[in-house]
């Protein structure tokens, strides 16, 4: 099996959430399909509460894919769907971490997300 890219970005996501950010693999889910305005799309990763709200959406991008604006109006689509509270977006190089702010229909930039409570 070849790993592409995206897929090693997506792997490492996952190991950082678990082993420095310490949320429980239980609560972590990779790759599974949305329907979005009739069609299907897929997220690269989801972490829930333990409510079963998703607490956060992760977007992956290979490493020589740049972050930019479109990146992040993706990942704020699904959003829409998901309604999680935290969006990160990376390419393994470079990591972006928004809070959103549904009152205003906005996301804050954070520094990090927070740690598994």
């Amino acid at each position: 099996m070849v790993l592409t890219p995206e897929e090693w970005v997506r792997l490492h996501v996952v190991q950082f959430l678990f082993k420095e950010k310490n949320y429980p693999k239980s609560l972590i889910n990779v790759e599974k399909q949305l329907k979005l305005n009739n069609t299907v799309k897929r997220y690269d990763v989801v972490v829930y509460n333990k409510d079963g709200s998703i607490f956060l959406i992760v977007e992956c991008k290979a490493p020589a894919v740049p972050i930019n604006q479109l990146t992040f109006d993706q990942i704020a689509r699904y959003n829409l769907a998901l309604g999680a509270e935290y969006l990160m977006v990376t390419n393994g190089l470079e990591h972006y971490y928004c809070q959103m702010d549904f009152e205003n229909e906005r996301y804050i930039f954070l520094k990090e997300i927070p740690n598994y409570k």
